[in-house]
């Protein structure tokens, strides 16, 4: 039974609850993801490509219609040193956030991580001179 079917066979809220076993073929990069070795009961992305799909609109409910790729966007840590990977539905543009899981492939986590110092939103050669500004202020 594939992950769609899935989903609507169960009353709402079943994933808050119990943990999801089941093994998925990845939308995306299309590698066969299994729940062992995550750390977590609840897989919900990819450890190889880090995308997820959109299945959920609050955390396990498994309601959202969309069934959209999520592409993992940025990574952020949260209030106990945890880090999450925040994703956003290639079709309807949802954000959400999730725990990374022990099996996550490292580099992409720090690829991510980096994005922002490799992507800089100025001119990275103007630095000094936005420094020196923000010190005038």
């Amino acid at each position: 039974m594939n992950r769609e079917n899935k989903r609507k066979s169960f009353i709402k809220g079943y994933y808050k609850t119990h943990p999801s076993n089941e093994v998925f073929k990845c939308k995306t990069c299309g590698r066969v993801v299994v729940p062992t070795g995550s750390g977590s009961e609840h897989r919900n992305h990819c450890p190889y490509c880090l995308s997820s799909q959109h299945l959920d609109i609050e955390p396990g409910d498994r309601s959202a219609n969309c069934g959209g790729s999520m592409d993992a966007i940025a990574v952020w840590i949260r209030k106990n040193g945890e880090w999450a990977i925040i994703h956003r539905c290639r079709i309807c543009g949802e954000l959400s956030s999730n725990r990374i899981a022990a099996d996550d492939n490292p580099v992409k986590l720090m690829s991510l991580a980096m994005k922002p110092i490799s992507n800089p939103p100025f001119p990275i050669e103007r630095i000094e001179e936005i420094s020196k500004l923000i010190d005038e202020i």
